[in-house]
């Protein structure tokens, strides 16, 4: 049978047809596309963003994971540091430091061993100072300054042997020691050099009033560098610097760096330093910041903190004297570790504190001292900085004599000295004598061994 043959025209209109249904069914696919599409390109920056947000916030996170697991561990170490002070600290106060003694620990009193910190070299000859020279009062501290160990602790005073621990009381007047705030403040928060110069009327170790309020220039008018003033503690130089470049709140601010009025959680119960930073720009801020007052006192305890600070570019670390405590069978109970107590300046303030300090070894106050020790040989690497103070105090009653210092021996041997000595009516050793003893008994071994293998090397290249 024949097959039927549509006409011509029949056959487009069917394939027109055909072809208007297909496009209408294509139609809302295509939009459904698009609007994907459309929809990927706003969406696509925004997960970019977020993902590169995440990954540079990770390390960040990882930052503040690790603040809060620190912040978490010293107050778990100041906690117990506390206990150890308050069940200890009567001994301590009394030069008692047992290595085996009954405490109450996590519930029950145990027996216990306690290691300390002290060094028996640098601790004998401490000693040994202060029983040779005999001053009035005495007390001398050093410090490992990297990580607050207590290495040596000495106290004497002539008329009772079996007095308190004079390194742990904080009724000393700070003296030009507290210069060291004030240089601070200058240095660390308004940069200025060491070479600064400031005008000044007056003598060299006085404080008139009338002198150090007057900012006019006259006659007698002399001008001195930071540097000089310090290292020969000019009292008039300290009141007309705080008077034309701080402000009252920038003694109060670097005071508390350094402990003044403030706590500090130890396993040493030593008293905190005090001072009282007037409000206003008037004679009493003068004195303050020149150490001409009795008002600011401070412990030796804290004399080592402050000298330690410079030389680990302003890390002031807590003050420790037990290293560890095991109990009756050995087990671990308690592990000392290093802990910041502040930090008091830049590193870059710090270098300019440093060269105050290193002057008033090598041409100020404490020259004459630290003479033999600078032209030994064998201490020539031997970094050195320090400052003096003195002032007549009240409890105990006599001329306070102060030098609080560091030497740096390389990047791992740091050591600060605190001394103190007062004497009621004649001088028997100043205290930065005392210093520099311990300094050269500390360095002796360390650089003779080391000038030893240096020479050995050279002579064994000499014969090759």
């Amino acid at each position: 049978m024949p097959r039927f043959t549509p006409p011509l025209k029949l056959n487009i209109d069917m394939r027109k047809n055909l072809e208007m249904r297909t496009s209408k069914t294509r139609r809302p696919h295509s939009r459904i596309k698009l609007k994907r599409r459309l929809l990927t390109l706003f969406l696509l920056p925004w997960v970019l963003m977020a993902g590169i947000w995440w990954w540079l916030g990770t390390d960040e996170r990882e930052v503040k994971r690790q603040q809060v697991a620190e912040t978490k561990k010293v107050a778990e170490i100041s906690e117990v540091r506390g206990r150890l002070a308050k069940e200890l600290g009567p001994l301590f106060l009394h030069n008692q430091f047992p290595e085996k003694t009954e405490m109450y620990w996590d519930g029950d009193t145990k027996n216990v061993q306690i290691d300390y910190s002290i060094d028996p070299d640098l601790q004998k000859e401490a000693d040994r100072l202060l029983r040779s020279y005999r001053p009035d009062y005495g007390s001398v501290v050093v410090m490992d300054a990297l990580t607050g160990r207590i290495l040596a602790m000495s106290t004497y005073q002539k008329n009772d042997p079996n007095a308190t621990n004079l390194a742990l009381r904080g009724t000393f007047p700070a003296a030009s020691i507290f210069k060291i705030v004030t240089a601070t403040a200058a240095m660390d928060k308004y940069e200025l050099s060491p070479d600064t110069i400031v005008m000044f009327n007056g003598g060299n170790y006085t404080l008139y009033k009338k002198n150090v309020m007057d900012s006019k220039r006259n006659r007698w008018s002399r001008n001195m560098t930071i540097r000089e003033a310090f290292a020969r503690s000019i009292n008039t130089v300290f009141g007309r610097l705080t008077l034309e470049r701080l402000q009252p709140s920038d003694l109060e601010e670097y005071a508390v760096r350094f402990g003044f009025n403030k706590k500090i959680d130890s396993d040493l119960p030593f008293d905190s330093g005090f001072t009282e930073i007037p409000t206003e720009k008037d004679y009493h801020l003068t004195e303050i910041a020149s150490g001409f007052n009795k008002v600011t006192k401070m412990s030796p305890i804290q004399g080592a903190m402050i000298a330690a600070s410079v030389a680990t570019s302003g890390k002031m670390m807590v003050p420790t004297i037990i290293d560890r405590i095991r109990d009756e069978t050995g087990d671990l109970l308690y592990q000392s570790e290093p802990v910041t107590a502040a930090v008091t300046m830049t590193p870059e303030g710090a270098e300019r504190l440093k060269k105050l300090m290193g002057s008033t070894i090598s041409r100020g106050t404490s020259s004459k001292s630290f003479r033999p020790l600078m032209r030994d040989r064998k201490f020539r690497e031997l970094e050195l900085g320090g400052k003096t103070g003195s002032l007549t105090g009240d409890n105990p009653r006599g001329k306070v004599d102060w030098f609080v210092g560091y030497a740096i021996g390389g990047a791992d041997s740091r050591l600060a000295v605190a001394a103190i000595t007062v004497n009621v009516k004649n001088w028997t050793v100043k205290s930065s004598h005392l210093a520099q003893s311990l300094f050269r008994k500390h360095y002796k071994d360390q650089f003779s061994e080391r000038n030893e293998k240096f020479f050995n090397a050279s002579n064994s290249r000499g014969h090759e």
